[in-house]
């Protein structure tokens, strides 16, 4: 599973997601991409679900590329704990995926194996999902 070799700080804040997303909403590698509609936070475990769906359904056929990588980390206490005690371990990291990002882009394979293959992928992610093609 993604997540960072070093970080500067070791827990963050919560935040908000704002907007839409700025940079990363066009296709850069690919011909075929899934575009996020909604802001959500995605984590490291569902990347990798998603990338096993799509490997597994074009059988290792062209190529794919992850736009998204978890950074943000994301804490978490022990069950029954009380209040007070500072801020728990860090969890597990996550995305932080505003609408319009693209998630995930192919290239290599023909258009209806690509859709269905992002389609697959689409399910294990958390947030509404949008097919996208390059335009020429």
């Amino acid at each position: 599973m993604l997540a960072p070799k070093k970080v500067k700080h070791r827990k963050w804040h919560k935040g908000r997601i704002r907007g839409k997303a700025t940079s990363g909403e066009k296709l850069s590698f690919g011909a075929y991409g899934l575009k996020a509609q909604e802001p959500k936070w995605i984590t490291s475990r569902q990347i990798e679900s998603a990338r096993r769906a799509i490997t597994r359904y074009v059988q290792r056929g062209g190529k794919i590329w992850i736009r998204i990588f978890p950074d943000k980390p994301v804490t978490a206490k022990g069950n029954e704990m009380p209040m007070g005690k500072g801020k728990g371990a860090v969890d597990h990291y996550v995305a932080v995926v505003k609408p319009g990002t693209v998630l995930f882009e192919m290239d290599g394979i023909d258009v209806e194996i690509a859709r269905e293959a992002l389609r697959l992928a689409s399910h294990k992610l958390p947030c509404k999902t949008k097919f996208i093609t390059k335009e020429l």
